[in-house]
């Protein structure tokens, strides 16, 4: 019986410790890494609405669920060519910048309309512009803004664009297979923390390719590899479903429709 009455004591000794022992860890977690690096996720004062930046369509905020695209998060934004993907970042950055936050588009496409981004309602002296001569460049160039915490946006337009450098010195014809996928798979693996850290939403824009005799499924697919379509938050797959005309027959606008189909907010 004596043996018998020591082991619960014993017990209860020990589960008194762990608590006490956790709470010296976390605090020594949180004084080498900072407030918020480790926390309870059921913890009140942890559940904190996902701020956002509106679209311009209400419609798809209501679907996006947070009333636009989130900030500190990866967002891609995909589609055939003329489907309005420009004109959707567009209008993410004017209202950003109605907000008064600042937003850079890096242009790898080499193919941004001031005129028409002005007329979205994009402040041109407040944007900033860059049109980089290689993928390692551009996504060089949107990693230091990114971590210099002061941006709202970062548009890097588009995936397909960002061509290596070793493509780019190399001779037409030259297999360079893979280089692309390596190249946006390590940009995210650095991207991804700095993004979330500073609040900045990072829009990526991407193309659709077809994959090569699929008799089942959907065919297409999109550029730069897997990686991004696993760190981005929100994935969105835009479509020009018909055309916009006057009394006339005058065309004056595009309709399009927008999916998403990947949405972790």
């Amino acid at each position: 019986m004596a043996k018998a009455s020591k082991t619960p004591a014993a017990t209860d000794s020990a589960d008194s410790k762990i608590p006490a022992a956790l709470s010296a860890v976390l605090a020594q977690i949180q004084k080498e890494f900072g407030e918020g690096s480790i926390m309870r996720l059921g913890a009140e004062d942890q559940k904190v609405k996902v701020p956002a930046i509106s679209t311009g369509c209400m419609t798809l905020d209501i679907a996006l669920g947070v009333g636009g695209v989130p900030r500190g998060r990866v967002i891609e934004i995909f589609g055939p060519e003329s489907s309005g993907k420009t004109t959707l970042v567009s209008h993410i950055i004017a209202n950003a910048q109605k907000k008064g936050g600042l937003a850079a588009f890096i242009d790898a496409e080499h193919a941004l309309d001031p005129g028409y981004a002005k007329k979205i309602g994009v402040n041109l002296d407040e944007l900033l512009v860059s049109q980089p001569d290689s993928g390692e460049e551009a996504l060089n160039i949107a990693e230091t803004l990114v971590r210099s915490n002061s941006l709202d946006v970062v548009v890097i337009d588009s995936v397909a664009a960002l061509a290596p450098r070793a493509e780019l010195e190399g001779q037409m014809g030259d297999s360079h297979v893979g280089l692309q996928a390596r190249l946006m798979s390590q940009a995210l693996r650095k991207l991804t923390g700095a993004i979330n850290r500073s609040k900045t939403t990072c829009i990526f824009t991407n193309q659709i390719r077809e994959k090569i005799v699929v008799m089942f499924g959907n065919p297409e697919t999109t550029p730069g590899g897997r990686a991004l379509r696993f760190y981005a938050s929100v994935r969105m797959d835009i479509r020009r479903i018909g055309q916009i005309k006057d009394s006339a027959g005058k065309v004056y606008g595009n309709r399009t429709k927008v999916k998403v189909v990947k949405n972790k907010v």
